[in-house]
């Protein structure tokens, strides 16, 4: 159970700082709203009776703009009881910057699980032509070639959102951002639901009450996540991690669930404040 969270984990948290930060400009028609959210993580189920409970916080700050890009800042702490005494303390630190084009794509990644020492990830990517060049620091330095049509997070919310308005429900992309050892693919698959008016009745949070959210369409999504690697070698169907959330088009995601295969978390949105947005000059 403790090698599944560390492994989801690495994919969370790119794909949190990808949905929650609203860094997509070209295809979705923006504008998208920079700022910082804070969800409180509880444990919906658990399918193994491997977790008698979880608590903890995601953090995540976003900032930017199409012209000097966009850093997502995010940080998770959670805290899982197996019982028996039995606690994993994981704490989750993540750092990225992305250009709006999505050539550019720069991470930092460190978790720390108990009191053992910190796992880092410290890279880059860089698209040029049919290939992205990408080299690493950390864990250890390391050089390597992946395939273009492989996007980075900012592209694929980029592409949800943008077929989220075309009326499209499926949406299929592999996908690069750092998680794991720097090396990993994952392949994803996005449901898209029908779009929820601005209006309709829905239980409240600090999104639904905020003056930039109010009339705003949003669209319930769940993205799987399956290891590309053994996909390709075993055909294996069954995702590594999945993520359901209510995404407005301007970028900002509400009522999370995040489910582990194991055990199911969900996280609600405490505390929203929207920042300034410096204009392109």
């Amino acid at each position: 159970m403790v090698h599944l969270f560390r492994t989801s984990l690495g994919v969370m948290a790119l794909a949190a700082a990808a949905f929650g930060s609203g860094e997509t400009v070209q295809a979705a028609n923006g504008p998208f709203l920079a700022h910082q959210a804070l969800y409180d993580l509880s444990l919906v189920k658990s399918r193994s009776n491997s977790v008698n409970s979880a608590r903890g916080r995601i953090l995540y700050n976003f900032t930017g703009s199409s012209c000097e890009g966009y850093t997502s800042e995010f940080r998770q702490v959670s805290e899982l009881d197996s019982g028996e005494g039995k606690v994993t303390l994981s704490d989750l630190r993540s750092n990225s910057w992305e250009d709006a084009a999505g050539k550019s794509y720069r991470f930092k990644i460190e978790t720390r699980m108990n009191e053992a020492d910190a796992g880092r990830v410290d890279g880059s990517a860089e698209r040029d032509g049919d290939h992205i060049n990408v080299k690493l620091k950390l864990p250890a330095p390391k050089s390597f070639t992946l395939d273009g049509k492989i996007v980075f997070p900012t592209e694929q919310i980029q592409r949800i959102i943008a077929a989220a308005k075309e009326g499209k429900s499926l949406l299929e992309l592999s996908v690069y951002d750092g998680s794991d050892d720097g090396q990993k693919v994952y392949n994803t698959l996005t449901v898209i639901g029908q779009p929820i008016a601005a209006d309709r009745a829905t239980s409240a949070d600090p999104s639904t009450s905020d003056e930039h959210m109010k009339s705003l369409k949003r669209w319930p999504v769940t993205v799987s996540y399956f290891d590309r690697e053994a996909q390709q070698k075993e055909g294996e169907q069954t995702p590594v991690y999945a993520m359901a959330f209510e995404l407005y088009e301007n970028g900002v995601s509400r009522q999370l669930v995040l489910d582990y295969n194991d055990f199911v978390i969900s996280g609600a949105m405490g505390k929203f404040d929207a920042k300034d947005s410096k204009p392109c000059n």
